[in-house]
């Protein structure tokens, strides 16, 4: 059993925090997952920095485009990692090129040594995932699979069987950003996937605010917040203050 499946087994939905590792350097990004937990966040992504994140707004994008031009390479993403798994249960966030070009089985023997529980994998099928699922289980890291509102029940059936520690949600057909308002697709998608499986689901894209994570809560294990925590850092006059900002949106979110 991996620090994320012990975690959602205590009551309670679960905030979840991201940032790139690298962002807005290979030490400021261990600062921000930092005040984050301080600030109330239960878990951390620690985003694979990739130069084509089709899922990723332009907040994240930038943030990432950030990372890669400070040169941040696997080793500092696995050091990120290690970094946070001694904070909160922690997972990486990646698209399928980087952990091939990685290696898969290394890939995930690195996690596991490194105190993750799993992966987010946007852009890998779960059709197409049978090496990925194998190194998963032999080092005991969960798959986590990104469903979507255009994600029919018979493939929603398919994908959960394949997860592990969470599924990740996705709230609308789109990229990660904050937004004024959560679609009322999200909780009808979270609905459908209970169907299909008992493992916790998160709910991400669009969650920047107290009243949208509360809203969220409401029907879902799990919330998830990125941009709005690269924003509070971005629109700082200095990091010091960003990371003030960051620990306190934290603690908004999860009141």
């Amino acid at each position: 059993m991996s620090a994320l499946d012990k975690l959602f087994e205590s009551p309670g939905a679960k905030l979840i925090g991201y940032v790139p590792a690298g962002y807005p350097t290979i030490d400021g990004a261990k600062q921000i997952i930092k005040a984050m937990v301080d600030g109330g966040v239960d878990a951390i992504e620690v985003g694979f920095p990739y130069s084509d994140p089709v899922m990723d707004g332009p907040t994240i994008q930038a943030a990432a485009d950030q990372s890669l031009a400070n040169g941040t390479s696997a080793k500092d993403v696995m050091e990120t990692l290690k970094y946070a798994a001694t904070l909160a249960p922690s997972v990486i966030m990646s698209y399928w090129n980087p952990i091939e070009k990685y290696g898969v089985e290394k890939f995930a023997s690195d996690m596991a040594a490194s105190g993750g529980s799993g992966t987010i994998t946007p852009d890998l099928t779960f059709d197409e995932a049978d090496k990925w699922l194998s190194s998963c289980k032999t080092n005991s890291l969960n798959p986590i699979f990104v469903i979507a509102p255009s994600t029919t029940d018979a493939r929603l059936e398919k994908v959960l069987a394949n997860c592990g520690g969470f599924v990740y949600a996705a709230s609308l057909m789109g990229v990660t950003g904050a937004r004024t308002e959560i679609s009322n697709a999200a909780e009808t998608l979270v609905n459908r996937a209970r169907k299909f499986t008992k493992l916790p689901i998160a709910v991400g894209l669009g969650v920047s605010t107290p009243e949208q994570a509360a809203g969220v809560a409401k029907y879902a294990d799990g919330v998830i917040v990125g941009s709005a925590f690269i924003n509070a850092v971005q629109k700082a006059a200095n990091f010091t203050e960003g990371l003030v900002a960051v620990e306190k949106l934290a603690q908004e979110l999860k009141s």
